[in-house]
């Protein structure tokens, strides 16, 4: 029997509004089947959305938005006697090791992080703010003040965990060997393109199908779905290979013959789009019915979702203030 301790992973999400399908995907499903097997740590890192909305009107509900994603954590399976959710805010040891951290990573490397310029491309942020610029640094704070051995994450955020990574070795390098170098899980199909077929699916943009989105809701938007703009009429051999009603087939779809059969008749110019996503709907509702049964569950037990926050956020902080002691001692503080 393996007596060695289990190893540690931390993510989470900002709460800018409800989780989706594409969060699903890329990192939600993954979160669900490895609490058995690590030590996990689902941050709701309200810190972070200071970068992109700084005003009153967005920071005032923040709290009510920590309380929206607890329950969709709690609608996909997250289990709060088997993981720690915490809000970043309660741990502001993290804002210590993210100063300490920001004079380890220079400016033009920050400049270099893929996902910056897709934020300001998304928000027409024509120049980043000071806390934009340092976002994948205090999110190297969140990882590595609970020394999380991997990161689950979607591929468009792999480039965050990279700069830890580089943040974990500088630190180790310069003062004592205080980090482990924690590596990205990506999910099993990464990021899900948008209802309008593009890149990705994004809340700012409002291409998303939501985990709470009823039935006729998810209707409506599959109906309205991108898919193969070359062709003309059901008789018209179509393309599979790309087309996001197929990728969601794929990814949502339980009944594999199903979409095959679907795949060889669209290939051939024999089925016509209103049945593909009438069948998709019906294998997304399939989907999300346990998800919104599990969230009718928790939606009105306020003091529970309050109990779990406050929980996890004291253990949290429990762990960060072990690590910030380990850090100044190690620079002789």
């Amino acid at each position: 029997m393996n007596s060695s301790p289990k190893k540690r992973i931390l993510t989470g999400d900002r709460p800018t509004g409800p989780l989706h399908l594409g969060h699903y995907v890329g990192t939600l499903a993954n979160r669900v089947k490895l609490q058995d097997q690590y030590d996990c740590f689902f941050i709701m890192a309200d810190l972070h959305t200071f970068t992109t909305a700084m005003t009153k009107d967005k920071t005032s509900t923040i709290n009510d938005r920590v309380r929206g994603l607890v329950l969709d954590y709690l609608s996909v399976g997250i289990d709060p006697s088997r993981s720690v959710i915490y809000q970043q805010s309660r741990v502001p040891e993290v804002t210590y090791l993210a100063l300490v951290f920001s004079n380890l990573v220079t400016v033009p490397r920050a400049q270099r992080v893929p996902t910056l310029k897709d934020v300001m491309h998304d928000l027409h942020i024509e120049q980043p703010s000071l806390g934009l610029l340092n976002y994948p640094i205090l999110q190297a704070a969140d990882i590595l003040m609970v020394k999380a051995d991997l990161v689950p994450v979607g591929k468009d955020q792999e480039s965050h965990v990279e700069v830890t990574r580089e943040v974990a070795r500088d630190f180790n390098r310069i003062f004592a060997s205080v980090f482990p170098e924690p590596k990205a899980l990506i999910g099993d199909v990464g990021t899900l393109v948008g209802t309008d077929g593009q890149a990705k699916m994004s809340k700012s943009i409002g291409n998303c199908i939501y985990l709470f989105d009823d039935e006729a809701t998810v209707n409506q938007k599959v109906k309205s779905m991108y898919t193969d703009p070359t062709r003309i009429r059901p008789t018209d051999p179509g393309h599979v290979v790309g087309n996001p009603v197929f990728i969601y087939h794929d990814a949502f779809n339980d009944n594999k013959d199903e979409v095959a059969d679907l795949k060889d008749r669209y290939l051939k110019g024999a089925v016509g789009d209103v049945e593909v996503k009438t069948k998709l709907a019906a294998a997304l509702n399939r989907f999300l019915d346990p998800i919104r049964e599990r969230r009718a569950q928790f939606e009105s037990k306020t003091d529970l979702i309050e109990q779990i926050i406050d929980q996890g956020s004291k253990s949290a902080r429990s762990e960060a203030q072990k690590t910030l002691q380990e850090v100044l001692a190690a620079m002789g503080l």
